[in-house]
């Protein structure tokens, strides 16, 4: 039995041999040859799984450790007795802090009120229901735009895009590429929908990057037809432009998702879809230890005198600093694929333990909601 594995995957390394002869490489460098006589892959974006890489393996199941599935042909694999299966909800926590530093910093930097400001999110699955949690908790008043969510729930919960691009302040963008159909979302936001935001309002992106339409994107805030904008996924990445880059409020090397436990979550995901489909012995098995950041898990926070937006900013960016992920991109365009391989360990929300001093029951209610562990006094 032979698994063809990404070789970014973490914790991966050691699980699979004692019943496969396991074989790591780059995904974007995985061939034919090296699928041909293999069982199952595991892989990441980076590898297209299509007919040209597929056609005459063996390949009994693909498992991606991602949300996104794009880089599947999933009608050709299914056609051909291929079963995949990408991870979803494995990062959405992930997604959840990068949007709250992403936010509280645009906030800082631009002197912004985040009470007073109404946040679109455009797709509220996974990881779009999460960040709307997180926007509301930072006292921003929250727009949710699900087309096909709608029609199986009713409109009450949603909005249009046109309302949402009427109403809010920040527009951030939570969908899967689908190219063609009622849903296409390839170029949601396309020059037309872009030049009908206000000057006033700001454009974000961590989903797929052809959703938003990159040249029209730079040409806006070019003609300063709108404020700014917070991109993390990109049209034709690797290679960035380098002017879109310096022209955004931050730019991040597609690593929203990039949290160690949200990696732990796409792992033990992936691992358990090849070993149902292999008959392996892993159902049990689980990722037992998640490495620790450079800051410390517990970490005492003073509040006297401070509000709620000062408190969760520095509660926040105690975990996650997005604008060190925008400086190191900013840096050295080049280097995008390697900053994404060799990330930093970043944990989540829910790995800290917050004292906090001085501070009220809600600000202590609504970090609780976010995901720390509070302990008062």
């Amino acid at each position: 039995m032979k698994i063809v594995c990404d070789n970014k995957i973490p914790f991966l390394k050691g699980v699979l041999e004692p019943y496969a002869e396991v074989v790591y490489l780059p995904g974007a460098k995985t061939t034919p040859e090296d699928v041909r006589d293999a069982d199952a892959i595991i892989t990441r974006t980076r590898t297209a799984c299509r007919e040209p890489l597929l056609a005459g393996s063996k390949v009994k199941v693909i498992a991606t450790a991602t949300i996104g599935f794009d880089h599947i042909d999933t009608a050709w694999c299914e056609a051909n007795g291929i079963l995949w299966q990408n991870c979803p909800g494995c990062n959405s926590w992930s997604v959840k802090q990068y949007m709250a530093s992403v936010l509280v910093t645009v906030a800082r930097n631009r002197g912004l009120d985040l009470s007073e400001m109404t946040l679109g999110v455009v797709g509220v699955g996974n990881v779009g229901s999460k960040v709307a949690e997180v926007a509301a908790l930072l006292g921003m008043k929250v727009l949710l735009n699900d087309p096909p969510r709608a029609r199986r729930e009713g409109v009450d919960k949603f909005v249009s895009l046109d309302d949402i691009i009427a109403q809010s302040d920040i527009i951030t963008v939570h969908v899967p590429l689908i190219r063609e159909g009622e849903d296409a979302t390839y170029h949601l936001f396309d020059e037309a929908r872009i030049r009908s935001m206000r000057p006033s309002q700001m454009l974000m992106n961590s989903s797929r990057g052809p959703v938003v339409d990159n040249k029209a994107l730079k040409a806006a805030l070019a003609d300063h037809a709108i404020a700014g904008g917070v991109l993390d996924v990109w049209e034709g990445e690797p290679d960035l432009d380098p002017e879109l880059v310096n022209m955004l409020d931050l730019s991040t090397p597609h690593i929203a998702g990039y949290s160690a436990d949200g990696k732990a979550n796409g792992t033990w995901m992936s691992v358990q879809t090849v070993a149902k489909v292999l008959d392996l012995p892993l159902k049990d098995w689980k990722v037992k230890e998640i490495p620790a950041p450079e800051q410390s898990l517990e970490f005492t926070l003073d509040a006297a005198g401070k509000s709620m937006q000062e408190v969760l900013t520095e509660a926040v960016l105690h975990t996650y600093e997005v604008t060190e992920d925008s400086d190191r991109l900013r840096s050295n365009l080049g280097s995008f694929e390697a900053l994404r391989g060799d990330y930093q360990i970043r944990r989540e929300f829910t790995a800290f333990t917050l004292h906090l001093v001085g501070g009220t029951q809600e600000q202590s209610e609504r970090l609780g909601s976010m995901g720390f562990k509070v302990i008062e006094g």
